[in-house]
């Protein structure tokens, strides 16, 4: 085994085995080397070389996300390291633990003219969980290391390891001389011990309603979800990426809510809220639970709770199968008549949203429809932001579909890194459903070696930024076209004769239905579909979606 000589990687790479870090995505570099080396040489590890930083950066995140475990970043000095910086936020606001291993110059070598060398410690320090400012020959570092490494994997979030190299940076030797301790990771969940007072609380109300975001596919305990589907005085609210199903939960949050009126509004205001997930997509949910508060609000994390509606009342820092473990005991259902009305809701809408789906012409929401009906059981399901995920949450998805989309920062600018990141470890296909911009914004990242030849990409091509169509008012707006909507002509094919994916392009649904059931069927190399809809004409149909189902 080829290794570096200079200790101090030497300490980082043992540690990072020790702790189990195995996916390790490394960006060239000439600072790095000695880590590079390590590494690579090393039959531990499993390492990809992606030259973007930031295509990198998502691509690992989607690696962790898949596999919920920490995943490194290697680069090597100066700007490198900020290109990270957009994944790191997404990591810390989605709980994702992504383990940034920076090299830099000697601290001699800080700010006296060198090339790529800038302030390099504490570049992410709004945005991560612990930094380990690491030192050439410090006795500490081993500590440093395994601290950072600890605060990653116990309160899953990113964290950065600053490691300082003098040259030379190409000496090897055959054999570790560093041998450092392993600190192991202690994790323990705490229920708060006046359970039994909220217990009696939500035993006691008519109205409650449970509300999740973002939630890994299978973690929540088929037996605690029974216990709340079968209680009448709660209603379920689950987006698309819960990746919670049940019959009488209620997905497609917008379809239900948007057409409400105020006397509605008020009759579903619930008396307790409990919530747990991640970030929630549905701005219509969050601004009715922001005007109509519940009289008690109470989130359920291990590490943190956003008072996302203002009236926050209780945080259980716990994970959500031991919080129902204790609140679920002794479960008993609440007469009411709460869930029966709304579910009244919930079937009139089904219908009208069908009726309207069969009246509308070719735009997004219908080859969403579309798109939506022909995806393959069992795959995982990467949504791109703004748009995409809006139009995916007013459908009722197969559940056996595991859905995933970059919510924490909810920016466009890494879900193709972050779903070839997924589709590189998965043992299931990976389909990826983008708009134009998000596609376009990213195209560097499928320029990588690990693209399995079962990857597919959904791309729909509305010649702009569709969102701010939608949006209130930007219409208007001076220049909109070319400073919102950034209305443009491009397309994916000459992409995809460059990087080897298999291209087809639609513009009805009569071909688009034609082409779906062939574009999964085994291949050679990964495909793209890109279907081309009316950019004019999708704002109005959406539009009119929430009026014709009230």
């Amino acid at each position: 085994m080829r290794l570096p000589k200079i200790p101090l990687a030497q300490t980082v790479i043992q540690l990072c085995k020790a702790k189990g870090i195995k996916h390790i995505v490394i960006s060239p570099g000439s600072r790095n080397a000695p880590l590079t080396i390590g590494f690579t040489n090393h039959d531990f590890f499993k390492c990809y070389s992606i030259v973007d930083e930031r295509c990198a950066a998502f691509f690992a995140l989607g690696i962790a996300q898949k596999l919920k475990e920490p995943v490194a970043v290697v680069c090597t000095s100066g700007s490198a390291l900020l290109n990270y910086y957009p994944a790191v936020a997404e990591a810390f606001y989605s709980d994702i633990p992504l383990v940034v291993i920076s090299a830099d110059r000697p601290k001699h070598l800080i700010n006296v003219g060198d090339g790529q060398t800038i302030n390099q410690e504490g570049v992410f320090s709004n945005h991560i969980l612990h930094a380990a400012n690491l030192t050439e020959e410090g006795s500490e570092n081993g500590k440093l290391i395994n601290e950072a490494i600890n605060y990653a994997i116990q309160n899953s979030g990113p964290v950065h390891i600053n490691v300082p190299f003098n040259e030379p940076l190409y000496e090897l030797i055959e054999d570790f001389t560093e041998f450092p301790e392993v600190v192991e990771v202690k994790q323990e969940d705490t229920l708060t011990d006046d359970i039994e007072v909220y217990k009696n609380i939500w035993k006691e109300s008519t109205k409650k309603m449970v509300l999740v975001g973002v939630n890994q596919p299978n973690e929540v305990e088929q037996k605690y979800l029974d216990a709340l589907a079968n209680d009448d005085s709660v209603i379920v609210f689950t987006e698309t990426t819960s990746n919670l199903h049940h019959d009488n939960f209620f997905p497609s949050i917008d379809k239900i809510i948007a057409p409400l009126t105020d006397e509605e509004f008020e009759d579903l205001q619930p008396d307790v809220l409990l919530t747990f997930g991640g970030m929630i997509v549905s701005k219509k949910v969050k601004a009715f639970l922001r005007r109509l508060q519940p009289k008690h609000h109470w989130h359920i994390d291990s590490h943190k709770a956003f008072n996302t509606f203002f009236c926050l009342e209780k945080h259980f820092k716990c994970s959500v199968n031991p919080f129902f473990n204790a609140f679920c005991n002794d479960y008993q259902n609440t007469e009411s008549n709460y869930k029966s009305t709304w579910n009244k809701v919930k079937e009139h809408r089904a219908v009208k949203h069908k009726d309207y789906l069969n009246s509308i012409p070719y735009s997004d929401l219908k080859v969403f429809e579309t798109v939506l009906e022909h995806i393959p059981d069992y795959v995982n399901l990467q949504l791109g932001n703004s748009s995409t995920v809006r139009y995916v949450q007013l459908f009722d998805l197969n559940n056996t579909l595991k859905v995933f989309c970059n919510r924490g920062t909810s920016g466009i600018d890494g879900s193709t890194s972050t779903a070839l990141g997924m589709a590189s470890v998965a043992n299931e296909p990976t389909v990826f459903i983008t708009g134009d911009l998000s596609f376009f914004y990213d195209s560097n990242a499928l320029w990588n070696n690990y693209t399995p030849n079962n990857f597919r990409i959904i791309l729909i091509n509305n010649e702009g930024g569709g969102i701010f169509r939608i949006l209130p008012g930007h219409k208007n707006t001076e220049n909109f076209d070319t400073y919102f909507e950034t209305k443009h002509h491009l397309n994916a094919k000459h992409l995809c004769d460059m990087y080897g994916f298999e291209y087809e392009s639609a513009n009805t649904i009569e071909y688009l239905e034609e082409i779906l059931p062939k574009f999964y069927s085994e291949s050679q190399s990964p495909k793209l579909i890109e279907i081309f809809t009316p950019r004019t004409l999708n704002d109005d149909v959406l539009l009119n979606y929430f009026k014709a189902i009230s």
